[in-house]
């Protein structure tokens, strides 16, 4: 208990509760950015083990947030099926997280929101149709990385923000499939003995930081254009992938 209670104390989780509050405002702003921001950095400040499982339980507590007005912006018939496959498959990724070389996984985090951050400057989505194959498809790889990672999102953002839809159903579709596979991204970590106190109390410090900035991020989605947002949430993204890469 003294170690945990040392380790709230010192500059890692300062780190983690500027890291927390950014990723708020992105999450409330954008419908996505808690877990592809937060992943790298508490991989970075506490490892794969402790960091993905406090991402993992903030991301259930904004998604069931975000949820009740999304549920009605969000086109069903996409994302059920999009988020059934990827409920299925988590529960496979946290296979790779309680059994995979922390060291290995939190450097694959960090490349992999490195490229999935270079992606998104380029400008490049996917520009086809989405079928229901097609969504099953995507909704597993999203699945596995969700379980693995805590990230879910890469596949899913490229693969929906693609589409002619207005910003509103953009964010309402991100937010309905993330909360669906919220509750059973915890289970895996759970059920392999991750959520330890040592989790909990960081968990106590950094949740209502991200509580309080994510309904700051949507009320500012109707106050700042997409054209300052996406530099900021871009540079971030950056910054957060090459901490985890290379630290």
């Amino acid at each position: 208990m003294s170690a945990a209670l040392a380790e709230l104390l010192d500059w890692r989780m300062a780190a983690a509760v500027l890291a927390t509050a950014i990723a708020g405002l992105m999450r409330g702003y954008s419908g996505f950015g808690t877990a592809i921001l937060l992943a790298p950095v508490y991989s970075s400040l506490w490892g794969t083990r402790a960091g993905v499982p406090v991402m993992l339980l903030m991301e259930l507590f904004v998604s069931l947030q975000l949820l009740p007005r999304a549920w009605h912006e969000a086109d069903r018939r996409v994302i059920l099926p999009l988020g059934g496959a990827a409920f299925v498959a988590t529960p496979l990724g946290a296979v790779i997280l309680i059994t995979a070389d922390p060291e290995g996984l939190r450097r694959f985090i960090g490349g992999f929101v490195l490229v999935f951050g270079l992606l998104l400057m380029t400008g490049w989505r996917y520009h086809g149709s989405r079928p229901l194959p097609l969504n099953i498809a995507v909704g597993t790889v999203a699945g596995l990385l969700k379980g693995a990672t805590g990230m879910s999102g890469p596949p899913v953002i490229l693969y929906l923000l693609a589409g002619t839809e207005a910003a509103i159903r953009h964010r309402a579709n991100l937010i309905v499939f993330f909360a669906m596979i919220a509750i059973i991204s915890v289970v895996g970590p759970l059920w392999g003995g991750l959520m330890d106190m040592a989790v909990l109390l960081k968990l106590a410090v950094v949740l209502p930081v991200l509580m309080i900035c994510v309904p700051l991020g949507a009320r500012l989605f109707h106050v700042i254009p997409v054209r300052f947002y996406k530099p900021f949430a871009m540079g971030a993204l950056m910054v957060a992938g090459s901490i985890a890469l290379f630290s």
